[in-house]
């Protein structure tokens, strides 16, 4: 890692924590902006709550009239209470692509509305191996996982004392940590991560008091998992929106934790040309560790600003991500890569 970097990947790092262990799955986010929106008072920036909840930080520039807003998004993946049962357990519905397969075992948090937090566990129904004997064959779906609470409860009506009801938010147990080679392994590294590099940008350009040659713009959004975040509340003179999000790693795909990921294509259509052209071009010259990728089950929060009807040119970069939409990991290589690409694209 250059020696330049580091005490900039270091704090990211560390606002990647504070923002991943604070609740946020889609529609439930206030907490996670109030957090933002105080950062960025630390940091001498102005920056403001939309309507739909999003903050938008302004970081200056020159040229107010090819402006540029990068856009990472700080709602999760969770699931909402859909059933109390009558044994006093709960049903789930999924919020954006939580997938049960994975949701089993994790501890979570019940949010109600007006009583408190609650905690207690996703389960398979009847998980124990010693008593089911379908345990093995049994298809992981909202159907068969439930949420046992941490409460001595046995029926509808126990539940409904405690305050829970049809509506409440569940959030997953994050278990972030970062080990001693630098892997970062977290749920909602998607997109706090890359939202925590958009912080560590706006540090630097104040810690190097940098006037950019262009008016920038940081929009975390809070609806991108359900698809709607970037779409409303664009400032005026934006010519140019990346996504900063997560770069996927799998089979078939070229990149890895170490480094950026440049997509040219994604469900939503190609990017812009010019933009992903540059950013390869760029990559090249100060020796960036990146890989360009396809990824065809994949959208992203400025797609949604296009098909709002915003006429602009768009990007998506991001640290290298494993395991995506599950126990996701990346590494600090990735962090340092997607930050000196930030810096050389723009300044």
């Amino acid at each position: 890692m250059l020696a330049e970097n580091k005490k900039y990947v270091d704090y990211i790092v560390e606002q990647a924590q504070n923002l991943i262990n604070i609740d946020s799955p889609s529609g439930y986010c206030k907490n996670v902006g109030d957090y933002l929106l105080a950062e960025f008072e630390k940091l001498g920036y102005k920056a403001w709550r939309t309507i739909k909840g999003g903050i938008i930080a302004e970081l200056g520039g020159e040229d107010a009239d090819d402006a540029v807003l990068l856009a990472g998004h700080c709602d999760t993946l969770g699931a909402i209470v859909h059933e109390i049962k009558g044994n006093g357990h709960l049903k789930m519905t999924n919020v954006g692509g939580m997938n049960p397969n994975n949701a089993e075992t994790e501890n979570v948090r019940v949010v109600t509305k007006f009583d408190g937090i609650y905690e207690g566990t996703c389960q398979l129904v009847n998980p124990s191996i010693h008593v089911n004997e379908n345990y093995a064959s049994t298809s992981r779906s909202w159907d068969t996982i439930e949420i046992v609470l941490d409460e001595n409860v046995k029926s509808k009506a126990d539940v409904e004392k405690l305050g829970i009801m049809v509506g409440d938010y569940v959030c997953f147990e994050p278990r972030f940590r970062v080990t001693d080679k630098g892997y970062i392994k977290s749920r909602f590294l998607d997109d706090k991560l890359s939202s925590a590099i958009l912080i560590g940008y706006a540090k630097y350009l104040k810690d190097e008091a940098i006037t950019l040659k262009r008016k920038m713009y940081l929009y975390f959004t809070m609806y991108e998992e359900v698809g709607h975040g970037c779409s409303a509340s664009i400032p005026a003179g934006v010519t140019e929106a990346w996504s900063v999000d997560m770069g996927c790693v799998g089979t078939g795909l070229q990149c890895t934790e170490h480094q950026v990921s440049i997509c040219a294509k994604d469900s939503g259509g190609p990017y812009n040309y010019e933009v992903v052209k540059r950013q390869i071009e760029l990559a090249k010259e100060h020796g960036i560790d990146f890989a360009v990728d396809i990824y065809p089950k994949y959208g992203s929060d400025v797609e949604a600003t296009l098909r709002a009807g915003h006429d602009i040119r768009h990007g998506l970069i991001g640290p290298g991500v494993f395991a995506s939409h599950g126990y996701e990991r990346s590494h600090v290589d990735g962090v340092e890569a997607t930050f000196r690409l930030i810096k050389a694209y723009f300044g």
